[in-house]
């Protein structure tokens, strides 16, 4: 039996992703009594829905008209959520390009202040250890455990900064690297060696102490893969 919690996810989760997908517009008034029928739920769990969706900036409710899409320049783009549907939808590349230029101005950061440190420490050995695995996956051909490892490096380059904002941001890292999964696209969404080298040379220079090193590192691994995706993108 499926549970008032259930049917609330699966309303939130087909309208978001409708809404990204560009199914449901920018302008489109979201009728509760038309999705309450559509999905056989009452208008409560549509309600529930709605406000999750409003939260993430994606509908508002308005005076004498309903609620309403909103443009894309209203989303909570960093949300892990909203990632997650955008990295379903045509916009998968878009977001991917986009993200990955502000990743260029933090993690490159993130980095020298990791490498700052005092000593090596627990967070610079949880980027090596982390960059280490993904060279392991490599060689065992482990694509869920090279995906792991990728996710635990980068979370522990932004957390290990010390800076909070930057911590914050690793959600959102991880929503984003998490969007490859579902993805067939050769060089992007497969585990590479060459890739895994890079982090590594990034690792490296962290536990060295070197901050020039570690952020220079961490820019040419964020520059080679966005240029993956430039160049992979429809159209290009």
């Amino acid at each position: 039996m499926t549970t008032a919690r259930g049917l609330h996810a699966h309303v939130l989760e087909t309208l978001g992703q409708r809404i990204a997908d560009g199914v449901l517009p920018a302008g489109t008034v979201v009728r509760p009594e038309l999705v309450a029928g559509e999905f056989g739920v009452s208008r409560s769990v549509v309600r529930e829905a709605l406000r999750v969706l409003q939260s993430l900036g994606l509908v508002e409710p308005r005076q004498r008209v309903g609620t309403q899409v909103l443009p894309l320049t209203s989303w909570e783009l960093l949300a892990p959520t909203v990632i997650r549907w955008r990295g379903a939808s045509p916009a998968y590349f878009v977001q991917q390009r986009e993200l990955l230029e502000l990743r260029l101005g933090v993690e490159p950061v993130a980095a020298a202040l990791v490498a700052g440190a005092a000593g090596p420490g627990p967070s610079g050995e949880a980027v090596l250890l982390a960059a280490r695995d993904m060279l392991d996956a490599c060689g065992r051909e482990d694509s869920h455990a090279y995906l792991e490892a990728d996710v635990r490096f980068h979370r522990a380059l932004l957390t290990g900064s010390g800076n909070a904002v930057f911590t914050h941001f690793a959600g959102t890292v991880e929503a984003l690297l998490r969007t490859r999964t579902s993805e067939s696209r050769d060089t992007i969404s497969r585990w590479t060696r060459d890739a895994a080298v890079r982090h590594e040379a990034v690792a490296l220079a962290v536990v060295a102490g070197d901050a020039a090193a570690a952020g220079e590192a961490a820019t040419a691994l964020l520059r080679v893969t966005r240029d993956e995706f430039i160049a992979e993108a429809p159209g290009t």
